[in-house]
């Protein structure tokens, strides 16, 4: 299976860094001081915006002091929290410039994880406070493609969670899912379900913007 396109969005948790654990762990923690069952906040949790996640369960809570102390806490819990395989690799083989990073976290909680594992901040990064509405709303990765200049239809969105492959289909966009967050059987929106990245393999095309990006 292959793509063209002309940029790659990937999201964060979940793709380019395996932080589950930490994200559990700091929700699972935020709602038992709250006396809220952890397992109905897990189940909206991944791939949402923190503040929103607060606004649905605990709307008497200020939301905004809610999110700060949540990703500080998620930013300072690196145990269990590694580099996704192939990750690495699959940047350093993508053109600068045809790549960003949307995620659901705040910028701070972003550029904290990206830094911490050595990887590389990307001249485009589209984080919860930089956008109104969070996945699966497509308005993260509409403003990724404005940002890049191209085209909705000419990107590629990596995820790892339903609501971030609504939100690139709501969008215009194709969407690889990864395994690592949900069993294949949540992902069978996306237009491919993969294990790992390093089942991608990406080119440019010669005299083109564009990207052949090759499924394995």
């Amino acid at each position: 299976m292959n793509f063209q396109c002309s940029a790659i969005l990937f999201d964060l948790d979940g793709v380019l860094v395996d932080s589950t654990r930490s994200v559990a762990r700091q929700w699972r923690r935020w709602a038992e001081e709250n006396n809220i069952d952890p397992e109905k906040v897990l189940a909206i949790a991944h791939g949402r915006r923190t503040i929103e996640v607060v606004r649905i369960l605990a709307p008497q809570l200020n939301a905004e002091a809610e999110e700060k102390k949540i990703e500080k806490r998620e930013a300072d819990d690196n145990d269990g929290v590694a580099v996704m395989p192939g990750a690495a690799d699959l940047l350093k083989s993508i053109p600068e410039g045809s790549w960003c990073v949307v995620t659901s976290g705040t910028r701070y909680l972003a550029t904290s994880r990206l830094r911490f594992f050595h990887l590389p901040i990307p001249r485009v990064l589209v984080a919860a406070d930089d956008v109104r509405k969070g996945k699966p709303d497509p308005e993260p990765y509409l403003r990724g493609a404005e940002l890049l200049k191209v085209k909705p239809a000419e990107c590629l969105v990596i995820e790892d969670a339903p609501a971030g492959i609504r939100s690139a289909h709501a969008g215009g966009m194709k969407a690889i899912a990864l395994s690592s967050t949900y069993p294949e059987s949540k992902l069978q929106e996306a237009d491919a379900v993969l294990q790992s990245l390093g089942q991608i393999h990406v080119r440019r095309l010669d005299g083109e913007r564009k990207l052949q990006v090759d499924v394995l």
